[in-house]
């Protein structure tokens, strides 16, 4: 008897497993058909929705070109002022060395020919009036001395 018992206990473990794997291949089967119908739902989707996807993505991209166009215009602003403001201190002070040097060497100044184009200017607007006083006040020295 007891060797019936374990061809019993044995037939019910089997028939267990049995129906374990069955179960198994079932779930599996289910799960392979789920996975498959979910890929084919999105293949669907993205091709209903692709158009409107594109036109978002294109939406999106304008949208980084600009804010990364302001920024890059923002940095090269803040370039051009620092390079613009570099160039004139060494603008200034190459100046100032060339007017140095050139005062050693006794050379005159911008100010200088300026002064003196002044200068020269207001003696010749003197001479002519004075040339004008002389002609109208009797034709100058020589005419004078001829009436002494």
């Amino acid at each position: 008897m007891s060797k019936r018992l374990k061809e019993l206990a044995d037939e019910a473990t089997e028939n267990q497993v049995l129906a374990q794997a069955r179960d198994l291949a079932v779930k599996v089967r289910d799960s392979a058909n789920q996975i498959w119908l979910a890929g084919l739902g999105a293949f669907s989707k993205a091709q209903q929705e692709g158009a409107n996807m594109f036109e978002t993505l294109v939406a999106e991209g304008e949208k980084f070109q600009e804010r990364t166009k302001g920024a890059a215009d923002e940095r090269l602003t803040e370039m051009r002022e620092k390079v613009t403001e570099t160039w004139n201190k060494f603008d200034k002070v190459f100046e100032g060395r060339v007017g140095r040097a050139l005062h050693a060497l006794n050379v005159p100044t911008r100010k200088d020919i300026d002064h003196l184009s002044r200068q020269v200017h207001d003696l010749t607007t003197m001479t002519k009036k004075l040339e004008e006083e002389e002609g109208t006040h009797g034709r100058g020295r020589a005419h004078r001395a001829k009436a002494e």
